[in-house]
């Protein structure tokens, strides 16, 4: 087997691989998704609107979660996986240049373009896998994405009933993944054939995470160079500059550097924790993204009092530490009491500037998480950590920093 094909075709499970140029290249395509995807949210600020953006993203996060889950196994050099991740890479490029018009005629070409994309996968890997245990496991997988390939279809065909079907059509495939794509006949996937090289792909994380902030870089500093360089919009973009530096080291510290080992540590069962993972960091994204449509508006008009801006600008930064709470949780076994606290404070900070103007509500927002930063550096205070699920927290432990 290991001279076939298949042999060729995967890594060896004791010798992972880093991150390739391929996958980084691959992940080109979330750059143009999240541009397209704020623009969209800034469009359209009401509940429809960030429902349907919510909508999108989501399947986008499927493609590059399925992707990098897949691309773990397989050696990304072998040609057939150059021409898996180039496929994908542009169907995700259709999807993303689809977004701003879905709900206004082109449903279909992003509908498509998603099915296409994992059914596409499975008919380069499926052959490849001839003979492999794996293939069976892909079969699986192809199977109920063709089946949700018809919600998608349906939903793009059918616009009264779009987001209901595509809503139903996400909930079947985030779940199924939870539950290892049970099918007649077929089984279920195990949870050695779901292991994961648990430092490439917290490695992953943190690349599509750094690439949602800069989404946010770049959506500010585009506005920025237009809005005349005046003196409330530099302080509006100064804001967001902090409010990136604080997001990007909340992430990181702790356990945004602690993933990969825990997940090595747990072994096969640790599929359950990469797959809870993927699922919050596509709440993290969400929290980031509208934070920059937030800082946008702030940016653009600073000034002129938006209601849409300060729900946007509480709820993002709301969800990203809601997430990296949980996330801390489940990794460390931790509580950060700062960061409990700072959920509280950035919704009653909110509510408190309601009245005051994007800059205002902007500097509210980057104050607290700025404040939580500096709390979470204190090492007198960090010793407060309250460890949740019997386990000791990471700062109780002897010969292990906190802040590893």
């Amino acid at each position: 087997m290991a001279g076939g094909l298949p042999g060729r075709l995967l890594l060896r499970r004791e010798n992972p691989g880093k991150t390739s140029f391929l996958e980084l290249f691959f992940d080109l395509a979330f750059i143009f998704a999240l541009t397209r995807l704020s623009r969209a949210l800034l469009d359209d600020l009401s509940l429809t609107g960030g429902f349907r953006v919510l909508l999108m993203l989501a399947a986008l996060w499927w493609v590059w979660f399925v992707t990098a889950w897949s691309a773990d196994w397989f050696d990304p050099r072998a040609p057939l996986i150059v021409t898996l991740l180039l496929w994908v890479m542009f169907g995700g490029l259709l999807m993303a240049a689809a977004v701003p018009t879905v709900f206004d005629g082109h449903a279909m070409v992003f509908a498509v373009a998603y099915v296409a994309i994992h059914l596409g996968r499975a008919a380069i890997l499926l052959p490849a896998l001839q003979g492999h245990p794996l293939q069976v496991r892909s079969l699986r997988v192809a199977v109920w994405f063709a089946i949700s390939g018809v919600l998608w279809v349906v939903g793009a065909a059918v616009a009264p009933a779009r987001e209901v079907l595509w809503a139903l059509a996400l909930v079947l495939e985030y779940s199924l993944a939870r539950l290892r794509w049970p099918f007649p006949r077929l089984g279920r996937s195990t949870w050695p054939e779901l292991q994961v090289s648990g430092s490439h792909l917290s490695e992953r994380y943190q690349q599509i995470f750094i690439i949602a902030l800069g989404e946010l870089i770049l959506v500010t500093g585009v506005t920025y160079s237009q809005s005349g360089l005046d003196r409330y919009s530099t302080v509006a973009f100064a804001l967001a500059f902090v409010t990136v530096v604080a997001l990007a080291r909340l992430y990181l510290v702790p356990a945004g550097a602690r993933l990969g080992a825990r997940i090595e540590a747990e072994g096969p069962p640790g599929s359950k924790l990469t797959l809870l993972a993927g699922y919050l960091h596509l709440v993290m994204i969400v929290g980031v993204l509208g934070t920059s449509v937030a800082m946008e508006i702030a940016i653009a008009d600073p000034s002129e009092r938006d209601p849409g801006q300060l729900v946007v600008g509480v709820v993002g930064p709301v969800l990203f530490l809601t997430a990296r709470i949980l996330l801390a949780a489940v990794v460390d076994g931790t509580l950060p009491w700062a960061r409990l606290i700072g959920v509280p404070a950035i919704i009653l900070g909110g509510l408190a500037a309601w009245r005051l103007p994007p800059v205002g509500t902007s500097a509210v927002v980057a104050g607290v998480l700025l404040l939580i930063v500096l709390l979470d550096a204190m090492p007198g205070l960090r010793r407060l950590v309250r460890p949740v699920g019997g386990r000791d927290a990471p700062d109780q432990r002897p010969g292990v920093r906190p802040d590893a």
